[in-house]
């Protein structure tokens, strides 16, 4: 049976409060909103597999995530998406560029997939927001500034019902880079 996947990005358990705090203030406002109740994340990509193939790419992801660094990641400003009504949390450029080394290494690992993936780091804290709500949200949050260290990517299975993804694995990066491979000329 075929099922939807997502890989993602848990930061530490205190941003992950501290964005419910916001999502929670956020649905005080507005009310009931797309992702109120997700936890805090960074998506990497989402895919979707028959069930009986899962255990092939958590092979891949933990052997890719042996290989990958741990990378500090400090969020620093909010922005929005206006075509997706998004609101989120982005992190500075040097976090930005990190991530997106350990996004496109984890999504390579998955390439025979058809992936929906991400290439913009960020942390929603809502989506698919009206123009209002997200004007609402702008107003509310102004500034940040958290920090968490990246060590780890989580794999989430869609809940069909709850609508929610819910962790079925996590990958911690084993700090063990393996040198690039260049193809060399014997002339």
């Amino acid at each position: 049976m075929e099922k939807k996947y997502s890989v993602a990005i848990y930061p530490s358990e205190e941003v992950i409060e501290a964005v419910k705090t916001m999502k929670d203030y956020l649905k005080s406002k507005i009310n009931w909103y797309n992702s109120c109740n997700s936890t805090a994340h960074i998506t990497i990509c989402e895919f979707t597999v028959d069930d009986s193939q899962i255990d092939t790419y958590k092979q891949k992801l933990f052997k890719n995530c042996d290989r990958l660094i741990p990378v500090q990641v400090n969020l620093d400003h909010f922005g929005y998406y206006d075509n997706a009504g998004a609101f989120f949390i982005a992190p500075d450029e040097d976090s930005k560029n990190s991530l997106r080394l350990v996004m496109k290494k984890v999504q390579e690992t998955l390439k025979p997939l058809n992936l929906k993936k991400s290439d913009d780091p960020h942390m929603s804290i809502g989506r698919k927001l009206a123009p209002e709500n997200l004007k609402i949200a702008s107003q509310l949050f102004t500034t940040i500034d958290i920090d968490f260290l990246c060590y780890s990517i989580v794999l989430r299975e869609l809940d069909p019902v709850k609508k929610q993804f819910f962790v079925i694995d996590t990958f911690e990066f084993g700090n063990n880079p393996q040198p690039e491979f260049v193809q060399g000329s014997l002339f």
